[in-house]
């Protein structure tokens, strides 16, 4: 059954005090916790300790980053608050509790300080792209997920600035957002202050020009600080009308529609990101980068559906339009309930497979060597595998990448439909490296193992838990050394990343294997997972004290998860939540137990034998199951999932404003 669109349909309100009372006692003894447990565990106390090193070292006591310098340019804000972002993604999924306010500190200490640099007007981005503030937006989503009452009146004011055209960004009549640059100071136009973009010689080698396809002015050739190209020419052929990365924006109306429930929210995504997806349509099914001021695709470029800002043509191509296509088809997608607006982002997808070739990695034309100096070592590097084109231009598709798994795995776990499984499965085929493989490395995305997991999840790698979560803790330590060599250093601008190079919360491992998700699409996506868990004693969101959780299948007829307490004297009690928002609907529930004592023996007997398990089943119709978890127990929950029946909210169990229908209670 579909949900209802309207969070405030009328339905009847289920008490909190019944919606924790405990459904399943865990039955089956822990004799022998398995690796995975005590690793996950293992990993959780040390992130404790690695954030609390990070915010002593590297920030004041009002949450700010140590950082004395100017910010020259418009770039800059969004590497401010990345370094924060999945902090309050580590409470949700059971990090410390004092974890919260600190993240709320830092966004603060944040937001005054970058206010007080000038790149900020009522505490939101005066004017910038959404491939950068699609990244900032994010510690702000898991702030308004973990206490949305606090973070409610902000993230309304912050998607004012698109839902109202007297906000100076949206262009109704066209359905367009009117420039690149956008934000909260209507006077930020263009794409740079002073006479051109400020290019740097390293930056144009790597990427290429934005309008090479124009000839270069007479008495030429230029210094790259006055090259008409990267002057008036880009200013007025690229710094106004619409682009394909504006659609990150509808995360940020999403956030607000999730908190409110008002359906203006809603048509805003629906009628905005339907414009995209009729100009892929009549761009036979590949999405275009560009849309002039007058709603026409290639109007200021000669008629070209690329290269548009942050487009097809440059820098990145496919690595960062297709990731703000998928968050706003994936907005669409959940405020309606028609996943055909995923389609634009599949089809766009599929046309680059389908001009895919299969090369070793040191023949490709890549402009992003850095990403895969650390995902491709050793004989990786020399292995003939499959990539994909990220850019296209007047000559056709360049910049050959491997394969990467970001979007392609948002659309199967939002959809599970058999054809967006089938697309990662010819992936898999195609690719000469073994999906298997799990390397050492933190992107600044904080992903980039979804080929390992999926793999996993495909019952192919029972190790990889355990093995992702050593490769955390890895990652972890080497970043408190980093924290050690660089904590004193006096930061230039131009060194302002190495906050996130010494940002040692990892959390990729966690969400993967508790929550059955993968990472959050690092443009400015909104969470996905089968699963989340509050503390019923703490009355908090995630994992309780001792808990661990390892989610081994996510396919909605058998979602499987199991939960382990590892305590030896103290009783656990968690409430499992079908869905990242409670969109989803437990439909049926089998799960092992153990009803029989005698394992243990009697009163002269050496050794126990095994307990005897078996399985039960119950009915159960909600978004929520309490599990009590008796000391040294553990339990396997095999779940049926109706995907998407619900009304997605930030609410809690706790709340008492859930209701068990279909159509739910916004937060």
């Amino acid at each position: 059954m579909p949900y209802s669109p309207d969070p405030h349909a009328s339905g009847a309100e289920t008490p909190a005090s019944e919606q924790t009372a405990p459904d399943i006692t865990a039955g089956i003894p822990l004799l022998e916790p398995p690796g995975w447990a005590i690793a996950q565990r293992s990993l959780f106390d040390l992130l404790d300790h690695a954030w609390r090193r990070f915010a002593r070292d590297f920030t004041g006591p009002d949450g700010r980053l140590n950082y004395t310098g100017p910010l020259t340019t418009r770039d800059g804000a969004d590497d401010f608050y990345e370094v924060f972002f999945n902090w309050p993604q580590l409470y949700l999924l059971g990090g410390a509790d004092d974890l919260l306010p600190a993240s709320e500190k830092h966004w603060e200490g944040v937001t005054r300080q970058l206010t007080e640099l000038d790149m900020l007007r009522d505490e939101y981005e005066r004017g910038y792209d959404w491939f950068h503030q699609g990244e900032s937006l994010l510690l702000l989503y898991f702030l308004c997920m973990a206490a949305p009452d606090r973070w409610r009146e902000r993230a309304l004011r912050f998607a004012e600035l698109y839902v109202d055209p007297a906000k100076g960004n949206y262009d109704p009549e066209h359905r367009i957002i009117t420039r690149p640059h956008n934000g909260s100071d209507p006077e930020r136009t263009g794409l740079f202050d002073g006479d051109v973009y400020p290019w740097l010689l390293k930056e144009a080698e790597t990427y290429g020009y934005p309008l090479e396809w124009l000839p270069e002015a007479q008495d030429g050739p230029y210094p790259l600080s006055a090259d008409p190209r990267l002057g008036d020419q880009m200013r007025d052929r690229m710094g106004v009308g619409d682009t394909t990365m504006n659609l990150a924006a509808a995360g940020l109306v999403l956030n607000a529609w999730i908190l409110s429930g008002e359906e203006r929210y809603r048509d805003w995504i629906v009628e905005y990101v339907s414009a995209w997806r009729e100009r892929t349509e009549a761009n036979g099914g590949l999405i275009p980068d560009n849309v002039g001021p007058d709603g026409v695709v290639g109007s200021l470029l000669e008629g070209r559906w690329y290269g548009g800002h942050y487009g097809w043509s440059w820098p990145h191509g496919w690595h960062s339009l297709g990731h703000a296509a998928c968050v706003g088809a994936l907005a669409a997608a959940t405020v309606t309930g028609d996943d055909d607006y995923l389609s634009m982002v599949a089809t766009s997808l599929d046309t680059l497979i389908g001009q895919a070739k299969v090369m070793p990695h040191t023949e490709a034309d890549t402009s992003l060597p850095s990403k895969w100096a650390v995902e491709l070592v050793g004989q990786d590097r020399h292995t003939p595998t499959i990539h994909l084109p990220f850019r296209h231009n007047d000559s056709g598709w360049f910049d050959y990448n491997p394969a990467t798994p970001p979007v392609p795995v948002a659309l199967w776990h939002h959809t599970s439909s058999e054809a967006d499984r089938a697309r990662l499965e010819g992936l898999r085929e195609a690719d000469g490296i073994d999906w298997r493989t799990v390397r050492p490395f933190r992107s600044k995305e904080d992903s980039g193992h979804e080929k390992a997991w999926f793999a996993f999840l495909a019952g192919d790698d029972p190790d990889y838990p355990e093995r992702i979560l050593a490769t955390a803790q890895a990652q972890i330590r080497h970043r408190l050394r980093r924290i050690d060599r660089y904590r004193d250093l006096d930061v230039p601008e131009a060194d302002i990343h190495v906050w996130q190079l010494c940002n040692p919360v990892v959390t990729e491992a966690l969400v993967q294997l508790t929550w059955g998700g993968p990472q959050v699409l690092y443009q400015g996506g909104l969470q996905q997972a089968r699963l989340r868990y509050h503390d019923a004693d703490a009355r908090r969101a995630g994992l309780p004290a001792d808990v661990a959780a390892l989610v081994s299948s996510i396919d909605p007829e058998a979602t499987t998860v199991e939960l382990v307490n590892l305590a030896p004297e103290t009783d656990r009690t968690v409430i499992v939540q079908a869905g990242a928002f409670a969109e989803h609907t437990i439909t049926g529930v089998r799960y092992t137990t153990c009803t029989d004592d005698g394992w243990i023996g009697d009163m002269y007997d050496y050794g126990h034998t095994e307990p005897v398990v078996s399985e039960a089943e119950v009915p159960h119709e909600g978004p929520y199951l309490t599990v009590r978890l008796p000391a040294s127990t553990r339990i396997r929950l095999t779940l049926r999932l109706g995907l998407r029946t619900r009304t997605p909210s930030y609410g809690t169990p706790f709340d008492g404003s859930r209701s068990d229908d279909t159509t739910g209670e916004s937060a």
